[in-house]
C-alpha cells in the first residue's frame, strides 16, 4: 500500500477504558456509537421466517426491497426525478470504498469528520482534503462528502448550505455523496436530505442511508445508496464483480424496518431523552456543548485539551471520545454517546453530580 492507513484511534483510547473499569460501580462507556436497545422484534421476525437462504442474493437487492427503498425515498427523503437505489453492507463499506468504485484521485470530506471518509480515500490512494462546511470555499476534486447530522457534533446543514454543495456538483460535474445516517434523529430540528433540493436533477448527487441506528441493527449490516441512476449502475457493476451482496435474510429484515415509522420515533424519543438527561450534569461539570442538535451524541468542550476531559470522565467511570479521533478542529472536544442503557445514563448523571459536591 502506498499510502499507510492510519492508527486505529480506538486503541490509543484503552488504557482510559482500564481506568474507568477500576471504578467501584463499573464502567459506563459512552465511546462508541453501537445501539444497546433492541432490535425491534417483527424486524427479527422477519430474519427468522426468511432464514432458509440456500441461494446467492443479487448485488440489486430484491425487487421488493428495491420497492420499498425507493418508496421509503420519496416519502421520507423528497427524492423526485429519476433515481436508483442500491442496498450496502452497512453504510461503513461504502464510506470505505466508494473513492475506489468512483476511481477517485482527488476526495473532499468534512474537516471535523467519521475517521473512515479519511481512510477511504487513501484506500483509493487519493488525495484526502478536509474542507469546511461551506461549498463555496471547496476546491476542485473528484468527489466530495457531505455528512449532515454530523458524527460526531450533531450539526445539522441547512437548506442553503445543501444547495450550495449540489451547486459545486454541477460546476464542476464531480459527485457530492451526502451521509445521511442520523437523519431521523433530529432533537428539536427536522434533518432534511440533499436530495429534496435536486429538482429532480439528481446527476452526481448520492445519499447514503443506514438502518442501524435507525432501527437498531448495527449487527445485520444493512444500508443502502439513494440517487443518480448512472452512478448507481456503476457502483452496482463494480459490486458485482466483487461479491459485495447484502445477505437475503437482511434484505427481507430491511423491508420490515423500512416499512414502519413507529418503532423510529421511540428511539428518536429514547435517545433525546438521554441528551436531555446527561446535558444538563456535563454542563454544571464546566462544560459547553456545541451543536449536539441530532444524531446518538453529545459533542462538548471544557475548552482544554480532550485528553484531559476524557481522563476526569475516566475517573468516574466514564468512557467517552476525544474530538481530536476526528480530526485537529475536535482536539479540545469530546464526543459523548447516547448508546447506553436508560439506567446507565441517570448513573453517569448522577456521577458526575457526586464528583462536583465533592470539590
Amino acid at each position: 500500500m502506498r499510502q499507510q492507513l492510519p492508527d486505529f484511534p480506538w486503541d490509543s483510547l484503552a488504557p482510559f477504558g482500564v481506568k474507568a473499569r477500576q471504578h467501584p460501580d463499573g464502567l459506563i462507556d459512552l465511546s462508541q456509537g453501537t445501539p444497546v436497545d433492541p432490535t425491534p422484534e417483527f424486524v427479527q421476525e422477519a430474519l427468522r421466517k426468511n432464514s432458509n437462504s440456500p441461494g446467492y442474493p443479487v448485488t440489486a437487492g430484491t425487487p421488493e426491497l428495491r420497492e420499498v427503498i425507493s418508496a421509503w425515498a420519496t416519502q421520507r427523503l423528497g427524492a423526485t426525478g429519476d433515481f436508483d437505489v442500491l442496498p450496502l453492507i452497512g453504510s461503513k463499506e461504502i464510506v470505505a470504498w466508494l473513492p475506489t468504485l468512483l476511481q477517485s484521485s482527488k476526495v473532499l470530506y468534512p474537516d471535523i469528520a467519521y475517521p473512515t471518509y479519511l481512510v477511504g480515500a487513501v484506500l483509493a490512494q487519493a488525495e484526502a482534503i478536509p474542507v469546511g462546511v461551506d461549498a463555496k470555499t471547496w476546491p476542485q476534486a473528484d468527489m466530495s462528502w457531505v455528512n449532515s447530522p454530523s458524527n460526531p457534533t450533531g450539526r445539522v446543514h441547512s437548506e442553503e448550505e445543501l444547495r450550495a454543495a449540489i451547486a459545486w456538483s454541477r460546476t464542476h460535474d464531480r459527485p457530492v455523496v451526502s451521509d445521511e445516517c442520523y437523519l431521523e434523529f433530529g432533537d428539536g430540528v427536522s434533518p432534511t436530505s440533499i436530495l429534496s433540493y435536486t429538482g429532480g436533477d439528481n446527476k452526481n448527487i448520492l445519499a447514503v442511508h443506514s438502518l442501524s441506528k435507525r432501527s437498531s441493527m448495527a449487527g445485520y449490516r444493512g444500508a443502502f445508496l439513494v440517487g443518480d441512476s448512472e452512478l448507481i449502475a456503476k457502483i452496482r457493476e463494480v459490486r458485482k464483480h466483487a461479491g459485495m451482496m447484502v445477505p437475503l435474510p437482511i434484505q427481507h429484515a430491511m423491508v420490515a424496518a423500512l416499512g414502519d415509522q413507529e418503532h423510529v420515533d421511540q428511539q428518536r424519543a429514547r435517545y433525546n431523552a438521554r441528551r436531555a438527561k446527561l446535558a444538563p450534569a456535563l454542563v454544571a461539570a464546566g462544560f459547553r456543548i456545541d451543536e449536539s442538535r441530532a444524531g446518538l451524541y453529545i459533542w462538548c468542550t471544557r475548552q482544554e485539551d480532550a485528553w484531559k476531559s476524557v481522563d476526569w470522565l475516566a475517573s468516574l467511570g466514564i468512557l467517552a471520545t476525544p474530538g481530536s479521533f476526528y480530526g485537529e478542529l475536535g482536539s479540545s472536544h469530546i464526543r459523548i454517546a447516547m448508546t447506553a442503557t436508560d439506567i446507565h445514563i441517570d448513573d453517569a448523571a448522577s456521577r458526575i453530580a457526586a464528583a462536583l459536591a465533592t470539590r
